[in-house]
């Protein structure tokens, strides 16, 4: 018998992370264009930007319609590496409001959706300036240093508004870890994931 969850976190009643869920206000709105197969992830942390934001809108499918980020006085950028990127830095006053989208699948799947979609992959991309190590240590990334899609759209917005405010929305996934790394035991969370990660970083740099 499945355990109650909660119907806005989607996590068990007794993990629930609502109360540690902001709400921020903020000048850049947010556009998450999530695979349906990472909607249905148990520690997928797209929703939970989703929740966080004020300005944020979450659309789950395999195709997705350019209308969605071509709105009338807003610029969209693209948050995804490439080597046009620019790091995401504040604009230039009387500039157009900013529309930040962001492909939300495994890196593999994300590259794929990016691909698919010409009017996507002709947006200006913007990466992160300098981002720090991942906060996301139970779930394996595809590439090392790959931030959840949380941080990232945490990172992108503290740089495009000049603040650290967004920081607030990592409470939860601040939580979401812990809670999964006392659930499986520290000697399973550093056989499966310290040491599987360390193994990885050398053979990158080998």
């Amino acid at each position: 018998m499945s355990r109650p969850h909660c119907v806005r976190c989607e996590r068990p009643l007794s993990h629930c992370l609502c109360a540690l869920i902001p709400k921020l206000e903020s000048e850049t709105r947010v556009l998450i264009l999530q695979d349906p197969r990472e909607a249905g992830h148990a520690l997928n942390t797209a929703r939970l930007a989703w929740l966080g934001l004020a300005r944020a809108a979450r659309v789950v499918a395999e195709r997705f319609d350019e209308a969605l980020w071509t709105q009338p006085g807003w610029q969209a950028f693209l948050l995804f590496p490439g080597q046009d990127a620019q790091p995401a830095a504040p604009g230039a006053p009387g500039a157009a409001r900013r529309l930040l989208v962001v492909p939300d699948a495994t890196w593999r799947r994300a590259r794929a959706m990016v691909a698919s979609h010409p009017a996507l992959a002709a947006l200006p991309r913007l990466g992160l300036p300098a981002p720090g190590p991942g906060r996301y240590r139970v779930r394996h990334a595809d590439l090392p240093g790959a931030l959840s899609t949380l941080e990232a759209v945490a990172a992108a917005l503290n740089a495009l508004e000049s603040t650290d405010r967004f920081d607030a929305l990592l409470a939860p996934l601040e939580r979401l870890v812990q809670g999964q790394i006392d659930g499986m035991g520290r000697a399973r969370y550093e056989a499966h994931h310290l040491r599987r990660e360390g193994s990885r970083a050398r053979k990158q740099e080998g």
